[in-house]
């Protein structure tokens, strides 16, 4: 029924233009916004749809994942722009808060809305998770 539709994913934030400012500035995405919301225009043509809810919860769950050669790297540009990495018990995370041994090195970071987000270094011989 849906196979070929072309779905995408959303998620809602509190303050539309605070979460602009970060995508697009801090993270470097291309964001268009239209009618008070916002589309995040990813790599490979996959687009997010971002939408203000007054009583927004922050998701407790990460809802975006961006894959990197460098993690080291992508963890000291996000630091350099006042990105504050997080630490979740239960995870053995060195002193820039990136975990590694199991599965491929990560570290999360959140929105201005407080949703999770996390940075992962890709696999090179499988490309991205799932690839």
């Amino acid at each position: 029924m849906f196979a070929d539709t072309k779905a995408f994913s959303g998620f809602a934030v509190d303050d539309v233009a605070a979460a602009k400012r970060f995508y697009e500035d801090t993270l470097g995405l291309r964001v268009s916004e239209h009618d008070g919301t916002l589309t995040l225009h990813l790599a490979g043509g996959r687009d997010v749809f971002v939408y203000e809810k007054p009583d927004h919860q922050p998701a407790t769950y990460t809802i975006l994942n961006f894959p990197v050669d460098d993690i080291d790297l992508a963890v000291d540009a996000l630091a350099s722009k006042g990105v504050r990495l997080e630490r979740y018990e239960g995870f053995a995370q060195d002193e820039k808060g990136i975990v590694r041994g199991d599965g491929p090195p990560i570290a999360w970071f959140t929105d201005p809305a407080g949703n999770i987000l996390a940075v992962l270094e890709e696999p090179e011989a499988t490309g991205t998770p799932g690839g």
